[in-house]
């Protein structure tokens, strides 16, 4: 999977909305380790794929692997749709999808040392 985030935001001409999701971390986390299936790009495109079936938007998603520091994203969703509600219902999906379908495992540093593994669903 690319480490690397888009750089544009989604768009043709009758977009009329463009909803975004860059989550971070919280609390006393101090990085991110992430590992991915060989085949989790394309299960990421699947996703985006049927998140926009029957619906004129369009996603541009990316989810990095490897060790990140507090503040760095690691998911960035951009969805472009003629109607505003329309793309925040599809940036939902995608990451609601994310969370429990994507083949990536994160492990969380905690300040005090401590590690939790966290796999599809976590």
């Amino acid at each position: 999977m690319p480490s690397r985030t888009p750089r544009r935001a989604p768009s043709r001409p009758s977009s009329g909305a463009c909803a975004t999701s860059i989550p971070d971390a919280t609390g006393t986390v101090v990085a991110l380790e992430y590992s991915a299936h060989p085949d989790a790009e394309e299960a990421l495109q699947r996703i985006a794929e049927n998140a926009t079936a029957g619906t004129d938007a369009i996603v541009a998603v990316s989810h990095r692997v490897g060790r990140l520091g507090v503040g760095e994203a690691a998911v960035v969703i951009a969805v472009a749709s003629g109607h505003r509600a329309e793309a925040f219902e599809v940036c939902r999906t995608v990451i609601e999808t994310i969370k429990t379908d994507l083949p990536v495992w994160k492990r969380q540093v905690e300040a005090d040392g401590t590690t939790e593994w966290k796999g599809l669903g976590g």
